[in-house]
């Protein structure tokens, strides 16, 4: 059955400019709350990465030094001594590149940290985790 307008014209099924102009404003509205959730998803999931390769860095350089009685003297050594498989990534810097810090009266590395000098979302600079 074919509809007819109120002018006798026949009108073709569809939807009407005011109720497309609706529906991309409700679209608009929801894409717009939902932007921030995301991008702080991803900011937590970063920041998940990075603790995780810390923690492993930090054990590799660990069970070396209790293995061989020395720090390492980089990172690399901790590949070549089969510890690691490979230097991770900083997920913040998106770089194979940590911070050291050395042991002092030895020769070697005790520490790693982010080069980052961004904030976290606990309000702690990456570079201080």
């Amino acid at each position: 059955m074919v509809r007819q307008s109120r002018t006798g014209r026949r009108g073709e099924a569809g939807f009407t400019l005011m109720e497309l102009v609706v529906v991309l404003f409700i679209v608009a509205l929801l894409a717009a709350l939902a932007i921030p959730s995301v991008s702080r998803s991803l900011v937590r999931a970063e920041e998940a990465a990075l603790q995780q390769n810390l923690v492993v860095m930090r054990k590799a350089i660990d069970d070396y030094r209790a293995d061989r009685a020395e720090w390492p003297a980089d990172l690399s050594a901790l590949v070549e001594a089969r510890y690691i498989n490979a230097v991770p990534e900083d997920p913040v810097t998106d770089e194979p590149v940590w911070a050291v810090t050395d042991s002092g009266e030895e020769s070697g590395i005790t520490d790693v940290h982010s080069m980052s000098s961004e904030i976290g979302l606990n309000g702690i600079a990456y570079s201080q985790w």
